[in-house]
């Protein structure tokens, strides 16, 4: 999926493959820029006018979704089997009508019911990630962060989906909330049978929540597979230095490693591997030919050089 500019092409996805099975919790986790969220959006082709899909696939039991029209994603698809947490649950809420009324006009455009049933839904839906049920007619305002980061949560539950996809369901959040919002989605998944993509910056995060990892960078998938797999055996440098810059809690004291440089422009991105100019392991071939995904063990797939 690109975004035409005047300038040309931004190759926001490019090429990005990766599963979700059910109950599945997938983590794609990277750098700002690196198309995570363009990912998301794209998967519910929520798309701005500038965006285009160019080629490829979105498959879901057996369904390709690109070639769906926009009419029968937004009535079978969208909110229906699949539904977004998204970033910022303060600007994700309108803040002129009650959360309750944002709730049921979700399950009224989707579901066939009338406004008494869809009350009552949306009654149990706060209940389930832990908000009173008599805070329905609150505004966003008279919220605390974490409580309308749970209402944004319910309102992707609404409809029962399949796929629920959260977006930095945390950000901006204190410590002490976070942990709550992470328990509220890690039980909310076990006993309505999810299965998530989780979004985010936090590489701890991803280990309470998820089972699998994709890592981006720069509009592509470097590194894919087990959890416990990537994080005991990281392949790509890039992978290594990511999981090198996070501090550990339990291991000896050591300086913080980092990676020199930017991102590159997704306009006119550097030829081969996109990040060999940051790439403390770089060779010729890096710099002239792309490389190619390798299955490197059963349930781990790395896309470098190294391994070709």
């Amino acid at each position: 999926m690109y975004y035409q500019t005047i300038r040309g092409y931004v190759r926001a996805v490019d090429d990005v493959s990766f599963k979700v099975g059910k109950e599945d919790a997938l983590g794609l986790a990277g750098e700002s820029g690196c198309g995570k969220t363009s990912s998301a959006l794209t998967i519910l082709r929520l798309l701005p006018w500038n965006a285009r899909i160019i080629d490829g696939s979105i498959t879901l039991d057996g369904e390709d979704l690109v070639k769906m029209r926009d009419k029968d994603i937004r009535k079978k698809i969208r909110w229906k089997r699949i539904s977004m947490v998204f970033q910022g649950a303060m600007n994700a809420l309108h803040p002129t009508y009650s959360v309750g009324k944002q709730i049921t006009e979700a399950i009224l455009l989707h579901e066939d019911v009338d406004s008494k049933e869809a009350v009552e839904r949306t009654e149990k839906l706060l209940e389930l990630v832990g908000i009173e049920a008599e805070k329905i007619n609150r505004f966003p305002h008279e919220l605390s962060g974490g409580m309308k980061q749970r209402v944004v949560t319910a309102m992707a539950l609404a409809c029962n989906p399949d796929i629920v996809i959260a977006d930095e369901p945390t950000t901006a959040l204190d410590v002490i909330v976070q942990a709550q919002v992470l328990k509220v989605m890690k039980e909310l998944q076990s006993k309505l049978k999810l299965s998530w993509i989780l979004i985010t910056h936090d590489l701890s995060m991803i280990t309470e929540t998820c089972n699998r990892l994709a890592i981006m960078y720069a509009g592509k998938v470097a590194e894919y597979g087990d959890l416990a797999a990537i994080y005991k055996e990281p392949l790509h440098p890039y992978t290594e230095r990511l999981l090198s810059a996070f501090p550990s809690i339990v291991g000896p004291k050591s300086e913080l490693s980092s990676i020199p440089g930017f991102p590159p422009d997704l306009l006119v991105p550097p030829p081969g591997c996109r990040f060999h100019p940051r790439c403390p392991k770089a060779m010729d071939i890096c710099r002239k030919k792309e490389p190619v995904p390798v299955k490197a063990k059963k349930d781990h797939e790395v896309i470098c050089h190294l391994y070709t």
